[in-house]
Order: C-alpha cells, then sequence, then structure tokens
C-alpha cells in the first residue's frame, strides 16, 4: 500500500491542491466573488471532487438562491477564469461566521413630535415594550412624509 500511495502522490498532488486552494481563495474573497448581498447569506464550505460546491444558506434566503445558482455558479468560474465548480449543494443552516447587524441610532425627533410620542406611550408599564415601540416610534415619525 505504501508504494502505490507513493506513485500515486505525483499524480494526485496537483488535483488536491487545485481543489483545496479554490475553496481556500473562494473563502478568502468570497464576498468579492458572489457580491455583499449574497455573501450574507450564504458561505461555501466544501468542494467535492466533482465539482460540487456545498453552500451553508440561512434558511430565510435558501429558496431565493436556489433560483440564482446559474448566477452563482457563473460568477465563482468567471472570477477564476476557468471551470472550477460544476455544480451547488445548498445545506440550510446558520452561517459560521454570521456579522451581526449594528442597530443604528434612531433619528432626532423635533421636541413637539419626541413630546408627542411619550404621551402616546404614557399608558405602557413594560420598560422592554415601552423602548421599541419607541425606537419604532421615531422611525415611523422620521420618514419623509408623501406628498398629497
Amino acid at each position: 500500500m505504501r508504494a502505490a500511495g507513493l506513485a500515486a502522490a505525483p499524480v494526485v498532488a496537483p488535483v488536491v491542491a487545485g481543489r483545496g486552494g479554490v475553496l481556500a481563495r473562494l473563502k478568502a474573497e468570497w464576498s468579492a466573488v458572489v457580491g455583499d448581498e449574497l455573501a450574507a447569506v450564504a458561505w461555501p464550505e466544501a468542494l467535492g471532487r466533482d465539482g460540487a460546491l456545498k453552500l451553508r444558506v440561512d434558511p430565510a434566503a435558501a429558496l431565493e438562491l436556489q433560483h440564482r445558482v446559474p448566477l452563482v455558479i457563473e460568477r465563482i468560474n468567471g472570477f477564476f477564469g476557468r471551470p472550477a465548480i460544476a455544480r451547488l449543494v445548498i445545506v440550510q443552516g446558520s452561517l459560521p461566521l454570521r456579522r451581526r447587524l449594528r442597530r443604528r441610532a434612531p433619528p432626532a425627533l423635533a421636541p413637539v413630535d419626541e413630546g408627542a410620542l411619550d404621551a402616546q406611550l404614557n399608558g405602557i408599564a413594560d420598560p422592554e415594550l415601552r423602548g421599541a415601540l419607541a425606537r419604532l416610534g421615531r422611525l415611523v415619525m422620521a420618514r419623509p412624509k408623501p406628498e398629497e
């Protein structure tokens, strides 16, 4: 067995290294390859010998990504300049390095609007509910009004 492994190593090594290199480079430049929108909901996990790229996908985005499979394959193969992958295998689940969304501070309101919002929230005793409704109210009140 050892002799067979030594004899096969020169033939197999470039194939294995090529596949491993593709996956490593794909992970390193994932956002540049598929775009920020897709990179936020999918992550390349493994690349099979048959050219099947296993993608871990956020369950909420899996159906949409399923429809965009040809585009994703085209982007990846275009990035490498050759057919690096043949198909995608979509696995639903949480992403390993999921970025937390940063909450923006609610916009500042005019003192009159702030007073009106406080008056509407006076009857709410639960502080968590009151805070959530206050944030929502600020966002709604700060939104530009449609012209009539």
